[in-house]
């Protein structure tokens, strides 16, 4: 069995308002990663991501570049906690 890992990502750059998280979350889905994304008031979307180790690495990877529009300036990745519940959802700005 694989390793599980949990992240939390925040990307930076021109990353709202270009479908960063509508891109993520079907990204998310497509791969079977739990979780939720949302975009945070000093401009920077925050995501955490679960699943196995070499999907979220995949899905990290694909972050640093994102949707066609955006353009990621800088992303960090620390440990994190799982998520509660199934699936992965957008959430509400914060």
């Amino acid at each position: 069995m694989s390793e599980i890992k949990h992240v939390r990502v925040v990307i930076e750059g021109r990353v709202q308002g270009v479908w960063f998280r509508g891109w993520l979350v079907q990204q998310a889905q497509a791969s079977a990663v739990r979780g939720w994304v949302r975009n945070c008031s000093d401009g920077t979307v925050e995501a955490v991501l679960s699943g196995p180790a070499m999907t979220v690495e995949a899905l990290v990877a694909a972050c640093r570049v994102g949707p066609p529009a955006a353009r990621v300036s800088r992303l960090s990745v620390e440990p994190a906690a799982p998520p509660a519940g199934p699936g992965f959802h957008p959430r509400p700005t914060m």
